[in-house]
């Protein structure tokens, strides 16, 4: 049972930076597709990025709301994805999930929720002056 811990979260200004950690136990990064979702206050969860195996590396994916600003990548030595924040804006303010599976999901599929099984606890990003 692949088990998920995010943290890295907090409170920043608008234009600053966060870096989210996501370390995965019992299962290497390397066999699973892993994503990041986040879920504000009264909205429907939303995609942010996904990290896609391929090969020996992997493909990354954005939402639109956030290409340009973050950047999503993996560190096999230490089990984690990694999710760069800059230029964080108040409507980032949200709690964000780690997901990952252990299927092979089309890349169009990633973006959903319900493509993955494994979920994390959430960490918590405010972004306000």
């Amino acid at each position: 049972q692949v088990q998920l811990v995010e943290s890295g979260g907090g409170l920043v200004q608008p234009g600053g930076s966060l870096r989210l950690s996501c370390l995965a136990t019992d299962s290497p990064v390397s066999a699973l597709n892993m994503a990041w979702f986040r879920q504000a206050p009264g909205k429907d969860r939303e995609f942010v990025a996904a990290f896609r195996r391929s090969g020996g590396g992997g493909m990354t994916y954005y939402g639109d709301s956030v290409k340009g600003r973050f950047t999503v990548s993996r560190d096999t030595g230490k089990n984690t994805m990694y999710l760069q924040m800059n230029n964080l804006k108040p409507e980032d303010t949200a709690v964000y999930y780690c997901a990952s599976t252990s299927g092979s999901p089309i890349s169009s599929r990633l973006r959903y929720a319900s493509t993955f099984e494994h979920w994390g606890r959430g960490t918590q990003v405010t972004v306000s002056s």
